[in-house]
This record gives C-alpha cells, sequence and structure tokens, in this order.
C-alpha cells in the first residue's frame, strides 16, 4: 500500500515497506548528466575556434554570447586593482562577512596540506614522496546577476593554500553585468588574474591557452550544461575537479528536530534549480507528516517559492523507513552531496557512513552554513559520486612524487628481486639494466 499523499507542494511519499519502494526511489534519483549531441557539438566548435584563433574567437564567442561589444580581450581583463577596489566600496556588514568566511575557510584547509615525507631502509636505501603545487590553476565562477562569491572563495583559498603559484579567474558579464562581491571575493581570496569571459570558450581559453590568457593545469568551478561539457571535453589536455550535477541534500531525522527548520533545510537546496534534489528520512511517520505541513505552509512566504515547488514535486521525498538501521543503508544507496544527521546523537552514526560528501552533524548544523563560512569545503561530490570522490581540498591542487634513492647495497639486493620479475616478463632490457647494479 502506498503512502502516496496530494499536497500542494506535490513532494513525493516513499515508504520502504512497499513494494515498488526501490523503483519509485531509483526513478527520483536517476540523474542524466551527459549533454545532447547538439550541445556536445556547440562545445565542440567552440572549442576548436578558440584553440586555432585564440583571443580573436574569444572576443566574438562573448559579444555573441554574453552580448557585449567589446573589440579586444583588454577589455574582458580585469586588473588587480579592480578587484581592490570593489573590496573596499562594499557595505561594512558584506566586507566582514567575506573576510571573517575567509579566514574560516584557509584555516580549515591549512590543517588539509599535505608533506613530502622519506624514510631511509636498513641498507641505506631512501624511499618517499614529495609534494608540489601546481604552476597554475583555473577558477570558473558563474556570473551575471546572480553573485556566487562563496564560489570564488572555496575554489580559490585551497589553491592559494596547497601554494598554487598562479590563480586565473574566469567569470561571465552577460548583457554587461558582473557582481561586484565576485571580485571582492577574488580579491580577498589572492586571484592573481581575472578575466570576464565564461561559457565554454573560457574553459577552452584555459585549457589551451591564447595571446592574453594563459594555459592552466587544472579547471575548477561549477558552470551550466555547455560548461560542464567543455569541462569534460578538454580532461586530458588539462585536468578538472568534476563534472557536477544539480545540488542535493538528504536529512535524516529522528523525530525531535523542529519541522519548520527541517522544511526550511529541504528548501535552501531546492531553491537552486529546478533539478535539485531535497529528501528526509526518518522513521516517525507522525513526524513526516508535520514536515509535509510545515512545507506547504512555508513554501508560499519564499521568494523562489514556483523553483521550490517544482524541485520537491520532480525530485525531492519525504521517506518513511522502519528503522535506524535502514536510514543508514538509505544513506549509503544514495551517497548525497549533503548529508544533515539530524539525531541526538549523531557521532554514534559516523561509523556507519560511507559515502558522503559533506556531513552536518546534530540539530543546529544547518547545510545552509557549509554553503558560506562553516570552513570545509562546498564543492562537493554530487548524483552519488560521494561513492567515489571527495570535496575540493588542497590535495586538488597539488602533485606527488615517488622518490627513489637507491645505496649501492640496496641497488644490488633490488636488483635481483628486478632482473627475476624483468625476464619473467621477457623485458631483458629491464632486466639487464638492473643486473649491471648487482654486486658479484
Amino acid at each position: 500500500m502506498s503512502e502516496s499523499h496530494d499536497a500542494f507542494c506535490g513532494i513525493n511519499r516513499l515508504a520502504t515497506a512497499d513494494d515498488e519502494f526501490e523503483v519509485r526511489l531509483g526513478a527520483l534519483l536517476a540523474w542524466e548528466g551527459v549533454s545532447s549531441s547538439g550541445v556536445q557539438q556547440r562545445v565542440e566548435s567552440i572549442l576548436n575556434d578558440v584553440r586555432t584563433r585564440g583571443d580573436a574567437a574569444l572576443v566574438e564567442a562573448t559579444n555573441r554570447f554574453d552580448r557585449v561589444a567589446v573589440s579586444s580581450l583588454a577589455e574582458l581583463t580585469i586588473p588587480a586593482e579592480r578587484l581592490a577596489e570593489a573590496f573596499a566600496a562594499l557595505p561594512e556588514d558584506q566586507r566582514e562577512a567575506l573576510a571573517q568566511a575567509a579566514e574560516r575557510i584557509r584555516s580549515y584547509h591549512q590543517r588539509q596540506k599535505p608533506e613530502s615525507w622519506h624514510y631511509t631502509e636498513s641498507d641505506g636505501t631512501v624511499l618517499g614522496q614529495q609534494v608540489v603545487p601546481l604552476d597554475r590553476a583555473g577558477i570558473y565562477v558563474p556570473g551575471g546577476k546572480a553573485a556566487y562569491p562563496s564560489s570564488v572563495l572555496m575554489n580559490a583559498i585551497p589553491a592559494h593554500v596547497a601554494g598554487v603559484r598562479e590563480i586565473v579567474m574566469v567569470v561571465p558579464m552577460p548583457d554587461g553585468v558582473i557582481s561586484e562581491l565576485v571580485l571582492a571575493a577574488a580579491h580577498l581570496a589572492g586571484v592573481d588574474r581575472v578575466f570576464a569571459l565564461g561559457g565554454a570558450q573560457a574553459v577552452a581559453a584555459l585549457a589551451y591557452g591564447t595571446e592574453t590568457v594563459p594555459r592552466v593545469d587544472k579547471i575548477v568551478g561549477p558552470g551550466n550544461i555547455y560548461v560542464a561539457t567543455a569541462k569534460r571535453a578538454v580532461f586530458g589536455q588539462v585536468g578538472i575537479d568534476m563534472i557536477a550535477g544539480p545540488s542535493e541534500i538528504l536529512v535524516v531525522s529522528d523525530g525531535e528536530t523542529e519541522v519548520d527548520w527541517l522544511a526550511m533545510d529541504l528548501f535552501s537546496q531546492a531553491e537552486h534549480d529546478e533539478d535539485a534534489q531535497a529528501i528526509l528520512v526518518s522513521w516517525d511517520a507522525a513526524h513526516l507528516d508535520a514536515v509535509e505541513e510545515a512545507i506547504e505552509r512555508l513554501l508560499p512566504t519564499l521568494e523562489r517559492a514556483e523553483i521550490v515547488r517544482e524541485s520537491l514535486a520532480r525530485r525531492g521525498a519525504l521517506i518513511h523507513c522502519r528503522d535506524r538501521r535502514e536510514a543508514v543503508a538509505l544513506i549509503n544507496r544514495i551517497a548525497p552531496e549533503h548529508l544533515e544527521l539530524s539525531v541526538a546523537d549523531p557521532e554514534a552514526w559516523l561509523p556507519e557512513v560511507r559515502h558522503a560528501g559533506a556531513i552536518f552533524m546534530g540539530r543546529y548544523t544547518a547545510e545552509a552554513l557549509g554553503d558560506y563560512c562553516a570552513g570545509p569545503n562546498h564543492v562537493l561530490p554530487t548524483s552519488g559520486t560521494a561513492r567515489f570522490s571527495s570535496p575540493l581540498g588542497v590535495y586538488d591542487f597539488q602533485k606527488r612524487s615517488s622518490i627513489i634513492h637507491c645505496s649501492a647495497a640496496g641497488a644490488s639486493t633490488l636488483g635481483e628481486t628486478a632482473s627475476v620479475l624483468a625476464r619473467g616478463e621477457a623485458l631483458t632490457a629491464h632486466a639487464r639494466s638492473a643486473e649491471y647494479r648487482i654486486r658479484k
């Protein structure tokens, strides 16, 4: 028997006891992030144009897609002085909030920084690992009327902490609009160069380099389907962070958290866009009913009510499970980008949670705090990729090289082993190279 309810907001009601539960859950979770062949063809054309014609192609694409009229890339280059002016001109409360968020993000990521290491074996052979930063990183920031200064901080600060020599940011300015907050955040985060570029053409510029835009080693940051498609296409030429899907939240409640809080936590992700996903799991059916009532009551008070309504109807859910064990199984099945453990003893759950991008512990830890200022990175794996991926961090802007320094005795000992294995693979030059170092 289904637990389906006909609430005006249309949020889906599921129960693990239902025969069709797995089918319905699978349908809700399904997300196809692959772009259409038409989008891929348009992106490929833009990439090839920028690769072959450089700045000229960037200027033409920017005029066309961002509806501006510039004649050279110099007009799309934002100098450091402009970033500093944007920061200085912010209202005091915004300037202080941005600075506080940046300091917390920096403090957290400094603790992530891995160090080089080595050890010496008894025969004098030294083995180890050298950790070095990337030379140059590219940060893509969505632009226009929407302002995402938090995206600047979350992408640029880990790169800065990692020791990246040059951080290059691209941000589109459709209709000539660019966010002062974004520019201020770039100043605060230590971005070295900024270009008012967006879309696939910006990704191409970062991946291949042009007369003005330097080629980078890795591109990070969110964007639309054209940006995501371009990032996928240039991977291999440069590194990328991930191909991100819509934002997600999974809340597990033991029935004791204020229902208005939970409803707003779900809204906080659903308001991103119609494809965002907000799910609440509980073994207390009456609690789920109360949350649904709160959703219906609070939804009309939202500025982005229509987006939230569509998101909840399309991909949102209230799920009734039998017990805590089933709730844990759902967490690991869904592998959410954001997980809220709105329970009495969240620490007791941690050993069982294997797949989640970020875990928000307890009733007072709203996911929104992580989006802006808690400290950990908000660039997280989506669409179930938390099964094998991690949040963006300092380690994404560093490389590791193995260190092998053999002593004469070590080379002799290892040479005997390598000789046997190499001859077993019929690679005799390998074997003879190792055998030259064997002491007779």
